[in-house]
């Protein structure tokens, strides 16, 4: 789903959403601040960043400054997270549904209703790094970094040189912050979502308007213990004295890339314990050991002001329990080992190639020794215990995948992957043949090595998974489009459902190929339905990019829908109808695209529930109303030979040259 997107050639669209989830660990609270004797009293709130990637990018960087939580009743916002200076730079791109934890961050007791997240948005403050490999027909080579001049951030507040995007988000219930309990708050950067970066390709070359201001959906934490959190560094301060856990300062790497890496304190403090129950596997960079402890009584005397990167994950009381520590003396080690999207699996040679984050790609040798992890967080003996060993296991890994990997000697020539932790298993590709028991997916990439066809099984109907919109737990498979990430498809009828979605046709003619029906599975090893392989958990369906067009029937109030045709060459399509809803909660998500003759690109989110952002959408002067204006539309085909729309974008001013 994420390469749909990016291959279009008038823009890569891959898009943003901030979606504020909260989970809380506390009961019902009021407005307002608790205090204790007149002392005001402080709870936990674990700040998270996450995204739903895209494999065209290595490196998308943002800066955080600033989170202000806005109190429910009124009253100035109250802050919790400044960043430190230098501000440490996110990269989104490798936060594929895995969470980045910022801190685990002080705040008065009391209720809050949203949050004010404030990016640094000079010149250079968006890093963009393209993958090592991106999709065909993607504007630009792998590895390349685009200069700070070719991106304008949308949306900023301020003078030059101070320049910042502040953004709203609305909480979908209040999160309530309880004295001396944890909560948790995951701001997720959808990424490919069509509504971020804008590459608007003319003929004098592409200008990447990056839109922070784009959609909000809620995406609440149903179980903080199932978190996949990303790979955590720091460098130790201290070890509790009873050996339990060890005190880090949070450290993020440097971005750009440095050699050596060096790290940025993010001044922001965490605990981390070690597994008593499971055992955490510890690795020691510098003696070129490990082994499996459950306290860190051993290693006590030598750990304070060593670095560690750790795989932890979130018990239920909020606490972080390490699965897997690696320690060095030197930075560098603990940060050198890949991480990344896989992009090419060779069973011949048994290499396996990651992508880096300065868009270079890295081949490890797997052996027989090769240990693969799949990280499951809300069952700890499972997530400490390798799913395979060995050459023979590469059958079961594909392209797309999100792992980060350990070598057994950073400076080895070839590198030998000592584990490889599976963060996330994400098929995607055209769905088939939906059928009561699974589907096919289809994949094709520009190595045809790295092609697929997979018989996916959905997971067991008495697998638990996750809950529904109204909190209900839910079991079996569930599936939602794209853009309605709060509306999943769940329970007795989902499959059903998902055989009706996407069975849906919808033809431009003989000579452009019809749009498919596109989708992102994420699958889960060892289910009852697959106890040796690959089930699906949840399946997004995608709205299919349809090829740059242009409106050849304008706007009909009376069926919310207008037509639009194709132009290959010197050959036009038959008008195909592209319906829209109006409806608040599900409507079509709309965005006006300006290009004026300097160059600057504007991206303007029209409300098409409100009367004003309809008038503007619909308008016969340079809106959907008029024939000729050109329409980006990613929808899915529907039964009626119709496209149900998600998302359109239309362009005022200088439109695109593809």
């Amino acid at each position: 789903m994420r390469e749909r997107f990016a291959s279009m050639h008038w823009c890569t669209i891959l898009g943003i959403v901030l979606t504020a989830t909260l989970l809380l660990n506390t009961g019902c609270g009021g407005g307002g601040n608790s205090t204790t004797s007149g002392t005001p009293q402080n709870g936990s709130v674990s700040v998270m960043l996450s995204d739903a990637g895209t494999p065209d990018w290595a490196t998308i960087g943002v800066k955080v400054l600033n989170i202000a939580f806005i109190p429910q009743g009124g009253g100035a916002n109250v802050n919790v997270y400044t960043t430190p200076s230098p501000a440490p730079v996110v990269n989104l791109a490798q936060l594929d549904s895995i969470e980045e934890l910022m801190g685990k961050l002080s705040v008065p007791a009391g209720t809050y209703t949203g949050a004010v997240l404030t990016l640094s948005g000079n010149q250079g403050d968006v890093t963009l790094i393209v993958a090592a490999q991106p999709t065909s027909g993607f504007p630009l080579a792998g590895g390349t970094v685009v200069a700070a001049n070719q991106i304008q951030i949308q949306g900023t507040s301020g003078s030059a040189g101070s320049l910042t995007v502040p953004l709203n988000l609305n909480f979908t219930a209040p999160l309530v912050v309880t004295a001396n309990q944890t909560a948790a708050l995951n701001v997720e950067f959808d990424l490919s979502h069509p509504a971020f970066l804008v590459g608007h390709v003319t003929s004098g070359g592409i200008v990447w308007a990056v839109n922070f201001n784009g959609p909000v959906h809620p995406k609440p934490i149903e179980d903080l213990t199932k978190l996949v959190l990303r790979h955590i560094y720091g460098s130790v301060t201290a070890v509790a004295a009873d050996n339990t856990s060890i005190t880090i300062s949070r450290l993020f790497p440097a971005k750009p890339v440095t050699s050596p890496e060096t790290a940025v304190d993010s001044k922001q403090s965490l605990t981390i314990l070690a597994d008593s129950t499971n055992g955490t596997i510890f690795y020691d960079l510098d003696a070129k050991t490990s082994g499996t402890i459950k306290s860190f009584a051993a290693q006590a005397s030598s750990l304070t002001g060593k670095f560690v990167r750790v795989a932890a994950r979130y018990q239920q009381d909020g606490s972080l329990v390490a699965v897997r520590i690696w320690v060095s003396s030197t930075f560098a080690k603990v940060w050198l080992d890949p991480e990344g999207y896989i992009y090419h699996v060779d069973q011949t040679t048994n290499t396996l190639t990651v992508a880096d984050e300065d868009g270079t790609a890295t081949a490890l040798t797997v052996n027989a020794n090769t240990q693969f992890f799949f990280r499951r967080p809300g069952a700890g003996d499972k997530d400490a215990t390798p799913i395979g060993t060995g050459t023979a296991f590469l059958a079961n890994l594909y392209r797309g995948f999100k792992v980060h990997a350990d070598v057994v000697d950073a400076l080895a020539t070839p590198l030998v992957a000592q584990e490889v932790d599976i963060e996330i298993a994400r098929f995607d590709g055209t769905v088939s043949a939906a059928s009561a028991t699974g589907f096919t997916d289809t994949r094709q990439f520009p190595t045809s090595a790295d092609n697929y066809t997979v018989a996916l099984s959905y997971i067991s109907n008495t697998t638990p998974n996750g809950k529904d919109a109204n909190g209900n737990a839910v079991t079996g498979f569930k599936w939602w489009y794209f853009t309605f990430p709060t509306k999943p498809d769940t329970g007795a009828t989902a499959i059903t459902d998902f055989i009706a979605a996407t069975s849906g046709v919808v033809s431009f003619g003989p000579s452009i190929p019809a749009p498919t029906v596109w989708a992102e599975s994420y699958a889960t090893w060892g289910d009852a339905a697959n106890p040796n392989g690959w089930s699906v958990a949840w399946t997004i369906l995608a709205p299919s990019p349809i090829p740059l067009g242009t409106v050849s029937a304008p706007w009909s109030a009376s069926t919310s829908s207008f037509g639009m045709s194709v132009t290959v060459g010197t050959i036009t399509s038959p008008t195909v109808t592209v319906d829209v809803s109006t409806t608040a909660g599900s409507a079509t998500q709309v965005y006006q695209v300006d290009k004026s003759g300097t160059g600057i690109v504007t991206v303007s989110p029209q409300d098409i529930t409100s009367a004003s952002g309809l008038a503007a959408f619909t308008s016969s002067t340079n809106g959907v109303g008029l024939n000729g204006t050109k329409v980006k539309v990613f929808g899915v085909p529907t039964a009626n030979g119709h496209i149900k729309a998600y998302l359109i974008a239309y362009f005022t001013g200088t439109a695109p040259t593809m």
